[in-house]
């Protein structure tokens, strides 16, 4: 988590967040938005550690990965998937500051410039 936070502060530098963040859910499955005014940065800061080290991933892989259990009242709860529109935006933000690039047909995996700024975030933190 300590990680996540760091390269999270970093991105902010990178990048702006989308109007809409201050109104949407981060999925089906939640009530509410997210109450972290830099939630988007955390959010785009895991998927690129999580491309990192999983990668290549596409959206629809990690919207699964991103989901959680939907609470269905009376019903057993079923698995329900993250929000695409909101882990699209991350991947293009990360793609346009240089941190990821697309592969047919696979999803999106990190580039050299995005690994060497990952280990050098974890080195900072040994």
């Amino acid at each position: 988590e300590p990680l996540i936070m760091e390269v999270a502060e970093k991105l902010e530098d990178d990048f702006e967040t989308p109007d809409w963040t201050e109104y949407v859910k981060t999925g089906v499955t939640k009530e509410k938005p997210p109450q972290q005014d830099n939630w988007y940065y955390i959010r785009s800061a895991s998927i690129l550690r999580r491309i990192y080290v999983d990668g290549p991933l596409g959206v629809s892989k990690l919207r699964t990965i991103y989901g959680d259990k939907k609470n269905n009242g009376h019903g057993p709860n079923h698995h329900g998937k993250a929000s695409g529109k909101v882990i699209r935006t991350a991947l293009q933000n990360l793609e346009e500051a240089g941190y990821l690039e697309e592969v047919e047909g696979e999803g999106r995996r990190i580039t050299d410039k995005g690994k060497s700024f990952l280990d050098e975030k974890s080195e900072e933190l040994r």
